[in-house]
């Protein structure tokens, strides 16, 4: 049995604006908004160029309830973690975070486990881990 991370979710207050926002930051296509009126649930798939990469769904509803995030811990959901390839391309990639607003909840650095890393906020609060 070959078992694979097919997909990663999450809930959304804006999902439009999260749609933007990991389309441009890591060059993520999506496809088109799935709407379900009964349930009142839109959600969209973001895919990355490499067709092996988990795809990441993002899902709204208006009957989920906001939860407090407290500098990226929470019960549940903690980061993702996306790799980039380089020492070099975690230090670009961060300062383009930077210049572009985002909050940086890390700055690089080589954790104790052996990660060289940043770690960014979306615009909704949830981590993104950038590695090598």
């Amino acid at each position: 049995m070959k078992i694979k991370i097919e997909h990663y979710a999450i809930w959304c207050q804006d999902l439009e604006l999260m749609r933007t926002f990991y389309m441009n930051a890591f060059g993520m296509s999506s496809n088109d908004k799935y709407v379900n009126p009964v349930k009142k649930y839109e959600s969209y798939f973001l895919t990355f160029e490499d067709p092996f990469s988990p795809r990441l769904e993002l899902m709204k509803r208006p009957d989920i309830a906001e939860h407090k995030n407290i500098r990226g811990h929470t019960m549940g959901y903690a980061h993702i973690a996306l790799s980039v390839g380089s020492k070099e391309a975690v230090d670009l990639l961060t300062e383009k975070f930077r210049r572009d607003g985002c909050t940086i909840a890390g700055e690089t650095r080589m954790t104790g486990d052996g990660y060289y890393e940043s770690i960014i906020e979306d615009p909704e609060g949830n981590w993104i881990e950038i590695t090598i």
